[in-house]
């Protein structure tokens, strides 16, 4: 009987093992097809957000690609701004000229302030030290349209074809390379262009813009209170202005000063990226 027992007592131990065996590997195998399926889980999270990812890059880019239908053109006449369609007539364009020389990025950081847009035109002679280079690419970076105002600021009509190609080219190549952006404007120093320089301007697909009032060269209005009354109360304000202003110390002074009171006068100031600019087939 004793033995009997004692085997039976073996059958059963054995039994049990067998059973507790046969549950582990059932978990055992569960756990593997667990973690397959996770696998498969974060393998499918993984496309998906490489999926997304690609699909976002690929929208950005086409953001880039698409172009702003311009809203105003320049009257090639006076240099004004004119409304194409039913835009508002009532603005202004704030320019730039002869950076960035000594307050162009100050002068940039206030307008940025402001959130009033602006075109510097830019000499190459300021853009020849890697310190002047940062400066262009820092008022590139807040968001301004940089113009081309040739490379030593000479008399157009005084050189030769070979040499005001050289003037223009190669601030635009400049330009290019500090911004990775050709520039779309021209102003020719003084305003005085030539048939040369308005051809270089069509091959560039520059548009060729001169001003229609400007005071911060003449010796009456070289102080803060004094270019900032001019430019404001000036008789020829009116709708679509084109303002010259220069990278001077009282214009860097009142330039906050201009920007409100032309505000104050019901002017908006105009995004130059709005501006009609010429293309070549």
């Amino acid at each position: 009987m004793k033995k009997l027992m004692t085997m039976l007592a073996a059958i059963l131990i054995l039994s049990a093992c067998s059973s507790q065996t046969a549950s582990n590997k059932m978990n055992e195998e569960k756990e593997n097809v667990e973690t397959e399926e996770n696998k498969a889980i974060e393998e499918n999270t993984t496309k998906d957000k490489e999926k997304e990812a690609l699909e976002q890059d690929t929208a950005d880019v086409e953001e880039e690609q698409v172009t702003t239908a311009p809203e105003y053109k320049m009257n090639e006449n006076n240099y004004a701004l004119e409304p194409i369609g039913k835009t508002n007539p009532k603005v202004v364009l704030l320019t730039i000229d002869d950076a960035p020389d000594k307050y162009a990025l100050e002068m940039a950081q206030t307008l940025k302030k402001l959130d009033a847009p602006a075109i510097f035109f830019v000499n190459g002679h300021f853009i020849n030290t890697p310190e002047k280079e940062q400066v262009l690419k820092d008022i590139y970076e807040l968001g301004f349209e940089i113009g081309n105002h040739t490379y030593s600021h000479s008399d157009l009509t005084t050189l030769t074809p070979e040499k005001q190609r050289e003037e223009i080219l190669s601030v635009s190549n400049k330009i290019e390379e500090i911004t990775g952006v050709k520039p779309k404007f021209f102003r020719a120093p003084f305003g005085a262009n030539t048939d040369i320089s308005r051809q270089i301007a069509s091959e560039e697909n520059m548009l060729v813009m001169n001003w229609t009032y400007g005071y911060d060269w003449e010796k009456q209005y070289m102080t803060k209170d004094a270019i900032a009354d001019i430019m404001i109360n000036t008789e020829f304000l009116r709708d679509g202005a084109n303002l010259l202003m220069h990278d001077r110390e009282w214009t860097n002074a009142g330039l906050e000063e201009i920007v409100t009171g032309l505000r104050d006068k019901g002017y908006e100031t105009l995004d130059p990226s709005l501006i009609e600019a010429p293309k070549n087939d």
